[in-house]
């Protein structure tokens, strides 16, 4: 007996390209397929390939969404996902200053969307003016600002730094919106910018890190804020992402730039070295409660937009002078050794050869007896001589 050949499909990321078109989320895909969401994410990211059965929909499935346009497909996974499925609870949905943890992003797909909802507007995609990229930009900043402030005081314990991280954040996000802009998840773009330098290990060395901020007022705040600052940082930033912001353990994987068990590893280690010092948030769910009411316990204020676009744009001129007079500089330098250095071949002068026979060079040594007898001689002698012309005064 023959088998029928495998139905073809198209690579990785032509598939997450098809999803996208129908702008439809993996839930609702994996929904209409019959299999979990992250299967459909393991399908888009190349991690696995279907097989059997659920191969043949799974390619049926994206041969519609390219043969009849992304409208009726998405059409027809939506109410397959509205009969078949209920939505997925969110763990941790708002901000950081209300009682959940995270910033508006759900476990799995829809995060730019559920970002946009939560800023107003329509999903940032890449702007057509300047001002429709600033207000896309102000958008974000309103968005995601205040949560990823106290995310990063939790990671550093320090509220300068926390503020410092977020704005640099925002300032690289700035210069380079348009990938920012066309990012699946633009809040998490610039929460890994800001984790990534809230946690740099070269902080240490300045002089106003040398002595410990304020700690907070209540002492269970302090005791856990200690217990996260005593924890690597590794399995902080894990910890954090999962329990409190909520990611997905691949989407913490992913963030932390770690393998999916390596990343279970350290929120299991994280979650032990807690409970071992505060045994009362031994269950994932007090941990994430305290953590929301220690985020929430201090009142950091994120700057405005317009002042972060404006030192980010400040910083920016900064450096591209500095860059360019430091090009002119070399430039400069180059041309006056191109102008100055020999065109052509000098020989070394030969080293002087030893000549041998040359009595060494004497200085005038003491006077012998006979040299100071003709010394005296010739001063007697000269007072017979002619007299010697002087000046005489009249």
């Amino acid at each position: 007996m023959t088998q029928s050949p495998a139905s073809p499909l198209p690579p990785p990321k032509e598939r997450r390209r098809l999803r996208e078109s129908t702008s439809l989320t993996q839930a609702q895909v994996a929904a209409k397929i019959g299999v979990t969401s992250e299967t459909v994410r393991a399908w888009e990211s190349g991690r696995s390939t279907p097989r059997g059965h659920k191969r043949e929909t799974y390619a049926k499935f994206l041969a519609s969404v390219e043969a009849e346009g992304p409208a009726p497909a998405a059409k027809a996974a939506a109410a397959t996902t509205a009969t078949a499925t209920p939505v997925r609870s969110r763990r941790s949905v708002g901000r950081w200053d209300s009682a959940p943890l995270d910033q508006g992003q759900e476990r799995g797909g829809g995060r730019v969307r559920a970002a946009a909802e939560a800023a107003g507007g329509e999903s940032p995609g890449p702007a057509a003016s300047p001002d429709d990229a600033t207000k896309a930009f102000d958008r974000l900043y309103t968005y995601a600002a205040p949560g990823l402030l106290r995310q990063a005081y939790l990671l550093t314990g320090r509220r300068t730094l926390a503020r410092e991280s977020v704005e640099r954040a925002f300032q690289l996000a700035w210069e380079r919106w348009p990938e920012v802009a066309v990012d699946r998840d633009p809040a998490g773009w610039v929460r890994a910018a800001a984790y990534e330098y809230a946690m740099s290990p070269w902080h240490r060395l300045r002089p106003s890190h040398r002595h410990p901020e304020a700690p907070p007022a209540d002492s269970d705040d302090r005791a856990l804020l200690d217990v996260l600052l005593s924890l690597p940082s590794s399995y902080r930033r894990t910890l954090l992402l999962y329990d409190g912001v909520g990611l997905d353990l691949p989407e913490t994987a992913a963030e932390t730039e770690a393998t999916t068990p390596a990343a279970a590893q350290r929120l299991l280690h994280a979650r032990e070295a807690v409970a071992e010092q505060l045994p009362a948030l031994a269950v994932p769910d007090q941990l994430h409660r305290r953590l929301t009411e220690l985020a929430g316990a201090e009142k950091l204020q994120a700057p405005k937009s317009t002042l972060v676009r404006t030192d980010g744009e400040r910083r920016t001129r900064f450096w591209t002078r500095s860059a360019i007079a430091f090009t002119v500089l070399i430039f400069g330098a180059t041309a006056l050794t191109v102008r100055t250095a020999p065109t052509r071949y000098e020989p070394v002068p030969a080293p002087g050869a030893v000549i041998s026979g040359v009595p060494p060079r004497t200085g005038p040594g003491p006077l012998t007896q006979a040299d100071k007898k003709l010394r005296d001689k010739l001063r007697k002698s000269a007072m017979s001589g002619p007299h010697r012309l002087a000046p005489e005064v009249d």
